[in-house]
């Protein structure tokens, strides 16, 4: 089985689909690799790695004759004209959002799998991209709300006076928002977060954070991890709750996504007029529509004597460890999907059912054609 990557197009994109590491581990399972020249660039990753890995490296058009693509993201119609009919292809595809690239592989009998529909289970952990680049992102966010902001996270004690630690605040306490918790404390700031979710609690307070609870927490409904029925006088107390401190704080990370649908408006104008000049705010969710109303997607503004931080692709920050773990997420699936002779596809069977888009011409995810049909 020929296994190919291509260059990714995507602005601000530098993150490869597979690292030389896991390039070396797919030919020990007696896959053959192609890759584009130049498509490791951005993670640093050069042509002569891959060779040395066991690739072969090639020109566009030789990759677009493999068995299986795989990308970070998905592909483009122009990209999907040129793979082979009956081919296959894994990346991620939030394809709800893309409905003319699931027509144009359906007409072609495209096979295509996505890496953010990876069921949250045990034995799909090491498949799961959706958290390994999040943790990253969760980390890359406090280091850059740190660098705009104008001054130091932790206590100090000079001789010249005593620096007060610096306040952040982190809107959700998944594993984004663990991770900036786990970072901010290592930094020494005061952390706070604020999570729908109670069973969260737990998780923060072991990681040295300060968890915000809401009166009536306990009543919101979980359904595999994210919330799912939020009461409107709950959300009023918890907009009270955010209003109040909100004001004192330096650093404000916002990370709330929503499957399939806009992210939710955590600060609103009025919050940001109310916080101190000088103050961050680092809106996680920017790429789907932002948790801060006055955030501009990649843009780095002022506004209110607050900057805003609209970075919609932190993992590419950080193309290195990103590209591991993604090469790591994407092989581990592939490897679950197909051996050296081909895909074995059972259609039943639970990663299978949740990873695979178009089929055989047709749109087969059931949460895809859920949102498409509506």
């Amino acid at each position: 089985m020929i296994v190919g990557v291509i260059k990714e197009t995507k602005e601000f994109e530098k993150r490869v689909a597979l690292s030389p590491d896991v390039v070396k581990l797919l030919k020990k399972k007696e896959f053959e690799v192609i890759i584009e020249s130049g498509a490791g660039e951005g993670s640093y990753f050069s042509d002569q790695d891959y060779t040395d890995a066991g690739a072969k490296v090639g020109s566009a058009s030789e990759v677009y004759t493999a068995d299986v693509l795989l990308k970070v993201n998905i592909l483009t119609l122009e990209e999907v004209a040129q793979m082979k009919n009956g081919g296959a292809c894994i990346s991620y595809m939030y394809a709800y959002q893309f409905p003319d690239v699931l027509d144009a592989m359906n007409k072609k009998s495209i096979s295509s799998f996505s890496m953010d529909a990876v069921p949250r289970i045990s034995r799909a952990q090491k498949m799961d991209a959706l958290s390994s680049q999040a943790n990253l992102a969760g980390y890359k966010s406090v280091i850059l709300g740190a660098n705009y902001l104008g001054k130091i996270f932790p206590l100090m004690m000079t001789a010249s006076g005593t620096i007060t630690p610096a306040k952040v605040l982190i809107f959700g306490a998944g594993v984004a928002g663990l991770q900036a918790v786990a970072t901010a404390k290592r930094l020494g700031a005061i952390v706070e977060v604020s999570d729908v979710r109670i069973e969260t609690k737990e998780q923060v307070e072991s990681l040295g954070g300060r968890f915000l609870t809401v009166e009536g927490a306990e009543a919101v409904k979980v359904e595999g991890g994210y919330a799912k029925e939020v009461s409107a006088e709950f959300l009023e107390k918890q907009q009270q709750l955010i209003r109040d401190k909100i004001k004192d704080a330096d650093l404000v990370i916002t990370t709330a996504l929503v499957m399939g649908r806009k992210s939710p408006i955590l600060v609103t104008e009025d919050m940001v007029i109310s916080m101190k000049t000088g103050s961050v705010i680092v809106d996680m969710a920017v790429e789907s529509g932002g948790n801060c109303a006055i955030s501009e997607k990649n843009k780095t503004v002022v506004k209110h004597g607050v900057t805003l931080v609209g970075e919609s692709n932190l993992p590419s920050l950080l193309p290195v460890n990103a590209s591991q773990l993604y090469a790591t997420n994407i092989s581990t699936l592939l490897l679950h999907l197909a051996s050296k002779d081909g895909f074995a596809l059972d259609m039943e069977e639970e990663i299978t059912k949740g990873v695979l888009i178009t089929h055989q011409g047709q749109t087969v995810h059931e949460f895809t054609n859920s949102i498409l049909n509506k």
